[in-house]
Order: C-alpha cells, then sequence, then structure tokens
C-alpha cells in the first residue's frame, strides 16, 4: 500500500498496523497521527494514509521541519520565503507578532532592531514571557524564535534607530516592516528607508489602538514602495489603549504583505 510517513511516500505491507509503521520508520515514537488525529497502536492501515509519527519533545531536525514547510506551501513558495531578507524596526506590540509570524513561516533571514526592555506593561500584547521582565527585548525575542524555528537567521541589533544607522541595519532587507509607536519616529524610518535602501518596500502601521471594528483595520498601497496598515485614527489615549487583539490584526496584515511582496505580489 503506498501511505505518507512524516509527508514523505512510503510503501508498507497490506495489514500492517500504525505500531507496526512506527517500530519500522520511527522507533520510540510516542505520538501516533493517523489522518490527522491521534490513534492507537493497533490501528490498521490503508491505502493513501497519512501518519505523523513523533518522539515527545523531540526537536526535528533541519530536513524534516523543511519537509513540513515544503508540504505546506508548495516548494516554490518556500523556497522564495527562505531565501528572503526582512527587517522590522521595533519589536513591540506589532513588531514582535510580526516577527513570530514571519518565524513561522520559514523566512529565512530577519534582521530586528529595538533598544528597549520587556517591562510588565508589554505582557498585555507583545510577544514575550513573564520572566522576560528586564531582559532587552531583541535578545528575548531571538530566544523566543529560536524556540519556534532554530533553523531561520536572527540578526538582533540592540540599538536606537535614527537616520545615521538605518541604511547600515537593515542594508540587504528586501522588505522593512516599520513597527514604533511613536508617530515621529515613524515618519523618520520611512522616510529614511525610502531615501536610502532603494532595494527596500516598507510596510507602515498606523492607527490600531483600542477595540474597534475589525474591518476598519486595512492595508493600503501609498506609493510603489510603501504600504500602510491601520484605521489612520485609533490613537493610543486614555481609554483607547494598546490591546492584543487589534494589535494583532494589525501585525498580521503587515506580516502577509510583507510575504505579498516577497511572492511579487502587488
Amino acid at each position: 500500500m503506498n501511505i505518507r510517513i512524516n509527508e514523505k511516500p512510503a510503501i508498507i505491507a497490506d495489514g500492517m498496523t500504525l505500531g507496526d509503521a512506527a517500530e519500522r520508520h520511527k522507533a520510540g515514537a510516542d505520538v501516533l497521527i493517523l489522518n490527522g488525529f491521534p490513534a492507537a497502536m493497533d490501528t490498521a492501515l490503508s491505502e493513501g494514509d497519512e501518519l505523523f509519527l513523533i518522539r515527545r519533545g523531540e526537536v526535528p531536525t533541519e530536513g524534516e521541519l523543511e519537509g513540513l514547510m515544503v508540504s505546506r506551501h508548495t516548494p516554490g513558495v518556500h523556497h522564495r520565503l527562505k531565501q528572503a531578507s526582512v527587517g522590522i524596526a521595533g519589536v513591540g506590540g506589532l513588531g514582535s507578532a510580526v516577527a513570530v509570524a514571519l518565524a513561522r513561516i520559514g523566512v529565512g533571514r530577519l534582521v530586528i532592531a529595538d533598544f528597549d526592555v520587556v517591562e510588565p506593561s508589554n505582557l498585555n500584547r507583545q510577544q514575550y514571557f513573564i520572566d522576560q521582565i528586564g531582559h532587552n527585548k531583541v535578545d528575548a525575542l531571538v530566544e523566543n524564535l529560536q524556540r519556534i524555528n532554530p533553523y531561520i537567521t536572527v540578526e538582533p541589533h540592540c540599538v536606537l534607530l535614527g537616520p545615521e544607522n538605518i541604511p547600515a541595519v537593515f542594508s540587504g532587507c528586501s522588505v522593512l516592516v516599520e513597527a514604533f509607536d511613536r508617530a515621529e519616529m515613524k515618519a523618520m524610518l520611512v522616510n529614511r528607508a525610502l531615501e536610502s535602501l532603494p532595494q527596500s518596500t516598507v510596510v507602515a502601521a498606523s492607527g490600531v489602538a483600542g477595540h474597534g471594528p475589525n474591518n476598519t483595520i486595512s492595508t493600503r498601497r501609498v506609493s510603489r514602495r510603501l504600504y500602510l496598515v491601520g484605521d489612520d485614527v485609533s490613537e493610543a489615549a486614555p481609554g483607547n489603549g494598546l490591546m492584543a487583539p487589534r494589535v494583532g490584526i494589525a501585525a498580521h496584515h503587515q506580516a502577509n504583505q510583507v510575504v505579498r511582496i516577497l511572492l511579487g505580489e502587488d
């Protein structure tokens, strides 16, 4: 019979059980997934079944993880994402969530820059953990991204970004995500990047505060090399704070726009 085991084709004998397949193809596997659901060792296998054989807690090899991603993204898409280099300016609520999304899909190189540390108030929306309070955000984010995908390159810069260092920090990035809180920093980053990084397209954000309607967060193309995500009006203020759900919506708009740019979509 023809089946698939951990995303690879395999031929097995008629009458083989899930336990037999596990013993032959991944001895010691203690989590057996058959066609998307956990199953017992004595379950009989059928033509076309898909198995995942897992040793609990084991980190997949780079080749195994690559195979899983290719099967989800299609080979051409995954190869282009793996070859890409993306910069993220600011790794707070927006930037840390963008980084997590891009790491999960296997973008090959992430350049992250922020001078800040993890504070207790960040934990309501940012991709950090309570035991990382006081750590530099870029260092904490590298640690978290390595737990998600240890086979991508993450280049951290613990610096205050300004016109003088933006070109050097983000050299080689084909897309740059603007993820600052303050309007003047947003404008500075966008203007400097468009001026000094001609190979880069910028994905910026404006208006993501509060708990307003989901669908007022949108992505629009402002110019050939600039996209803007948000509703343009929802500024953080007393009674209209920054919260994980709406910040997350905007961050994933940004991450998806990065993917579209990397794959050549206008």
